[in-house]
């Protein structure tokens, strides 16, 4: 028995439901598709705020990193459960739906995945036995823990092509097969999802389509594709972005928004999407807010997610989670990228962890149509 589920045994039977309120984000969309948010062990620590406001308004959490191939697995003989453990547990406690962040991805990826002793890139059938030890052991830890795995990330470039990856390089294009396959013997009752950023594209978007196609075909299993969304103001083109979504539901998979956020900031050279590689420098006139958000920006940051909420509940049938990638905008990545030392306003949630007025009309929108 693994040492996270005799913790979930021994836990006070009062911890394992989160009390059920009315006038919260998950009270008001759980009927229709799960609320989630993105966390780490800050935003976890028992008795604080932050857990709080988890627990109060979403039925589903992702571990922001410490999942992460690199964050969970830096040797090849040693592993760090500590946060995915507390995770997992808090998760369960409080009856949420738990989603393990990632198994394969090029970034975060620990350095001896691709090397062998003396430096060298490993050969293909090396590459393929680390990357199964990998998955088999992180997945079949929290069997029956968690509900579902996003198994493969960001393995397509925006023009459509695969990404040069070391798994690409190394093990050809049958290592997304051999990662949905590895996951599903882990724990055959998972869900397993393929998630990318900046969806929208139109060659991107035909690739994933082509790939759970091609998975399907394989006979593997794929339940959803998840849609990265670091959205802004202005982009993507949102008749665009409804494509996909149904694109993929026409190919037999149910869709999720993966990591939802809205940058009220400049956009440095039209930059979109999410590739942790690329950073500017920073500059002034790309911070313009750190004395606070005008209201007119605002009123555009509360016209964007209730046009995002209008268009997920016309799709709740095939939708599986809405997640937020972080807690407030204190807890923001996008403080730091692509520039870094900047003051943004993303999330629904503020500094002080107060709900936005946009969190209400979101409520109102879900409880009365």
């Amino acid at each position: 028995m693994s040492r996270i589920l005799l913790l979930l045994l021994l836990a006070p039977c009062s911890l394992l439901l989160a009390p059920c309120t009315a006038q919260t984000l998950k009270s008001a969309l759980s009927p229709h598709f799960l609320i989630g948010v993105a966390v780490n062990s800050a935003t976890l620590r028992d008795g604080s705020p932050e857990a709080d406001l988890v627990s109060r308004h979403f039925n589903s959490i992702v571990a922001e990193n410490c999942m992460k191939a690199g964050p969970i697995h830096p040797r090849e003989d040693r592993y760090q459960w500590e946060e995915a453990d507390q995770t997992v547990l808090f998760g369960t406690r409080h009856g949420m739906a738990v989603i393990g962040h990632c198994l394969v991805w090029h970034s975060q990826a620990p350095g001896w995945m691709f090397k062998d002793s003396e430096g060298q890139e490993v050969s293909r059938d090396t590459l393929i036995s680390r990357m199964r030890r990998h998955i088999h052991t992180v997945v079949s830890r929290y069997r029956g823990l968690i509900r579902g795995w996003d198994v493969v990330n960001e393995a397509i470039n925006d023009d459509g092509t695969l990404r040069a990856s070391p798994y690409l390089r190394i093990i050809g294009p049958e290592y997304i097969e051999l990662a949905f396959r590895f996951a599903h013997e882990a724990d055959p009752d998972a869900e397993l999802y393929y998630n990318d950023y900046s969806m929208a594209l139109p060659a991107k978007r035909e690739t994933a389509c082509r790939l759970v196609r091609q998975l399907k075909q394989q006979g593997c299993r794929i339940d959803a594709v998840g849609m990265q969304s670091h959205l802004g103001l202005t982009y993507p083109d949102l008749d665009e972005y409804e494509r996909t979504m149904q694109a993929l539901i026409d190919c037999g998979v149910k869709v999720q928004v993966t990591e939802l956020d809205v940058s009220v900031l400049p956009n440095p050279w039209d930059f979109h999407g999410a590739d942790i590689a690329q950073h500017f420098d920073y500059d002034q006139r790309m911070n313009p807010y750190t004395e606070g958000l005008p209201d007119s920006v605002y009123q555009q940051l509360e016209d964007r997610y209730l046009q995002l909420f209008r268009l997920y509940r016309r799709h709740e049938r095939d939708l599986l989670r809405v997640t937020l990638w972080g807690l407030s905008d204190a807890h923001s990545w996008l403080n730091g990228f692509p520039i870094h030392g900047r003051t943004n306003y993303p999330l629904l949630f503020d500094r002080q962890l107060r709900p936005k007025p946009v969190v209400e009309k979101i409520i109102q929108y879900f409880d009365t149509e």
